[in-house]
């Protein structure tokens, strides 16, 4: 998928935490970069082994939200999270 050769590859030109800042702050609108915080708490919290029940309750999510992040844990996604 091109988009995401192209994004990955960006993400990954940066060498320093203040790159990536700049970098992500340039990209992504502040509600963008919250979606993405709440989708690596989703991740974590899954992987604690919260109910997926109680996960959408904390963060305010569809349950169906929570249960695409966990089929992509499933699927071997999220190792580094």
């Amino acid at each position: 998928m091109q988009a995401l050769d192209d994004v990955v590859w960006q993400l990954m030109q940066a060498k320093t935490k203040q790159e990536m800042e700049n970098l992500v702050l340039g990209l992504f609108t502040q509600g963008e970069i919250e979606e993405f915080a709440r989708r690596l708490t989703l991740v974590r919290l899954l992987k604690e082994g919260i109910a997926q029940h109680e996960i959408a309750k904390r963060l305010g999510v569809g349950v169906a939200t929570v249960t695409r992040g966990a089929k992509e844990i499933k699927m071997g996604r999220f190792k580094y999270v």
